[in-house]
């Protein structure tokens, strides 16, 4: 893996010099853009809108647009703007882990102390153990100052970007109806299924299985072989009443 990142973690008045690598990696397949007449690569070119020849990327800048003309914004800038958040991803203070909104998530990356055996990254990773608690702090990364938790995962402190509360839609906007009654009866009924399905989360059993089936079909067609293509059967319900489709969800899942 390749830092991404170099700064500090700060808590309270200890600073942890850490390096930051992405937690995560796609596993969509990598499917190229080409010209269904000749299967060329289409190409993508940075072009000059007034002189309509490709810019080399060394030339490219980046500017804001004020008034009839455009400020030119340089890397100096972006640190030069809050020089702290650029460099240090300070601890404002702790929370639940769980009273963070999971719509709030972003992404994770890892961090790893400067030194291998640094004290103070110990005694955080312990401390947020054996407090449950998560750090809630900002940091700048390329140019965007973002939200994040600091949290134990097995051996390591990781990051988690979250998104700001203005990022999150209102719900106003959405037509619902929170006045439809839903009986005692129903709703005993759906806890009862929810229990029945309910077990210790293991994400380990879940894969990624239409990256493989698309994989499958790509390899088919590959060999000149026509794929078989699944068709969906849709489940017919037996009624129209929920508690009796509920019921029957219930008998499905014990006969499973």
């Amino acid at each position: 893996m390749r830092s991404i990142w170099k700064g500090s973690i700060g808590f309270g008045l200890v600073s942890i010099p850490v390096k930051l690598y992405s937690a995560v990696q796609t596993s969509s397949l990598d499917l190229d853009m080409l010209d269904s007449r000749d299967h060329a690569h289409i190409k993508f070119q940075r072009v000059n809108e007034n002189t309509k020849k490709e810019v080399p990327y060394d030339k490219i800048v980046k500017g804001y647009k004020w008034d009839e003309d455009y400020v030119i914004v340089e890397d100096a800038d972006f640190e030069a703007a809050a020089p702290e958040k650029s460099k240090v991803i300070e601890i404002e203070n702790f929370v639940d882990i769980a009273s963070v909104n999971p719509m709030y998530y972003e992404t994770s990356y890892y961090t790893e102390p400067e030194t291998k055996n640094n004290k103070a990254y110990a005694l955080l990773l312990e401390a947020l153990k054996k407090s449950g608690k998560a750090g809630l702090a900002r940091f700048v990364l390329r140019s965007t100052e973002s939200m994040c938790i600091v949290h134990p995962v097995d051996k390591d402190i990781v990051v988690t970007r979250i998104r700001f509360m203005q990022q999150i839609r209102d719900q106003e906007e959405l037509k619902l109806n929170d006045k439809i009654e839903v009986s005692k009866k129903e709703l005993d009924m759906g806890l009862a299924l929810i229990n029945q399905y309910a077990e210790p989360l293991d994400l380990s059993k879940y894969k990624d299985e239409y990256h493989n089936e698309l994989l499958k079909l790509i390899e088919a067609k590959a060999k000149g072989k026509r794929p078989t293509i699944k068709k969906l059967k849709p489940k017919a319900a037996k009624s129209d009443d929920l508690y009796d489709q509920l019921m029957n969800s219930l008998q499905v899942k014990k006969g499973a």
